[in-house]
């Protein structure tokens, strides 16, 4: 491209394009930034997404949107709900939900400026959201890794590990996984508003913007991607070692299937989680390396990068269903609004000390410590 030349595809896409032609790693600004340079002239823009492919990117978000609010919702509402969804496992899965839901609720804002072209909700609202976009990532990315350690002292260190695999426990641990995420995204919080050359919402650099576009891109990739993902690969390899090494030891069968069940889980979630996130941070790092080309085929390639991130979120919620019994009959219950005499779980397999548990909080009696929410997650998931 000559100096100076408009790119086709100048334009906010999915989100803001990035004149320094680097994509950045926040939600509102996961578009094709393919300039090559930092000119650009309003009066010559136009949008790759036009009509029909408007319309399909807004039916398509919508359906995402729908389906993860929906739920994500229910999700936080059976495990607030329900006493023997309190266990330490669920405890992290709510705080995942809860990201997801934070993740999501930015998508109509996102579809609404891909349609306009242009940030209409201003700059305060810009930094809210791009915020929460960007704490989903890390939160969610850190809540798997934790949950990966969890399963590795669950079946590695199963006795040893009691006194710190407990609800209470897990309560402190996801409140530090959330300030750790706000602190590694203050960037986020400080460089995100409206930007006066696309009038989009995205991340507005300090001079040199190329420097410093490139560095948040590898430090995210690294930080909220690459070094969580190898925590999590050594733990379910050190799993795999513990579960070969004890293969045809007898004893504690149905708590060992148990426990193998909640492990299952679990790795399909990491799963899911990195084959929705890796091309987003695969283009990511190949665009600080070369410029891409700009053409409609890369335009195609970003919108499903975008919308694959943002299916990652809707998808969890139907892993727990399937993946998981408990979750899957508190679903039913919500859905089909069953109705229980005493306690709305009626789970036999609950003592009734946690039975007793008021339903809208996670913290028991006073006296009764969390012994009857240990008790339960050995019963009932394994955990």
């Amino acid at each position: 491209m000559e100096p100076g030349a408009v790119s086709e595809w100048e334009g906010p896409l999915l989100g803001s394009l990035n004149s320094s032609g680097i994509l950045e790693a926040t939600a509102f600004s996961r578009a094709p930034a393919l300039l090559g340079n930092s000119s650009y002239n309003s009066s010559d823009y136009s949008m790759p997404f036009q009509g029909s492919s408007t319309m399909l990117t807004a039916i398509i978000s919508l359906t995402v949107f729908i389906v993860g609010l929906v739920g994500n919702t229910l999700a936080i509402y059976v495990v607030l709900r329900y006493a023997k969804m309190k266990t330490v496992t669920n405890i992290y899965i709510l705080n995942l939900a809860v990201a997801d839901e934070l993740y999501i609720l930015g998508l109509p804002f996102l579809t609404t400026q891909n349609v306009l072209s242009y940030w209409p909700f201003g700059s305060f609202l810009c930094r809210v959201l791009m915020t929460a976009d960007s704490l989903n990532q890390f939160t969610s990315i850190f809540c798997l890794t934790v949950m990966s350690i969890d399963r590795y002292l669950a079946v590695v260190h199963p006795i040893r590990s009691t006194r710190w695999r407990r609800p209470r426990v897990a309560k402190v641990v996801s409140a530090a996984v959330w300030a750790i995420s706000f602190v590694v995204i203050l960037p986020v919080v400080i460089f995100s508003d409206v930007q006066d050359t696309f009038f989009s919402c995205n991340l507005s650099w300090p001079e040199p913007r190329d420097v410093w576009s490139m560095a948040f891109i590898l430090y995210t990739a690294i930080l909220g991607f690459f070094a969580p993902l190898l925590v999590i690969c050594m733990c379910y390899l050190l799993i795999i070692v513990k579960v070969k090494s004890a293969g045809a030891r007898a004893g504690f069968t149905k708590r060992r299937r148990s426990e193998r069940k909640v492990t299952r889980m679990v790795v399909v979630i990491v799963v899911v989680f990195v084959l929705c996130w890796l091309p987003f941070y695969i283009i990511n790092i190949v665009n600080v390396i070369v410029i891409l080309p700009e053409n409609s085929l890369m335009v195609g390639i970003y919108f499903t990068v975008v919308i694959l991130s943002y299916a990652n979120s809707c998808a969890n919620p139907v892993l727990y269903g399937f993946l998981c019994d408990n979750f899957k009959q508190s679903f039913r219950k919500v859905l089909c609004f069953r109705k229980t005499n005493g306690v709305e779980d009626g789970d036999p397999s609950v003592p009734r000390t946690e039975k007793i548990t008021t339903h809208d909080s996670f913290l028991p009696p006073r006296n009764h410590e969390f012994n009857g929410h240990v008790q339960s997650s050995q019963q009932t998931l394994g955990i």
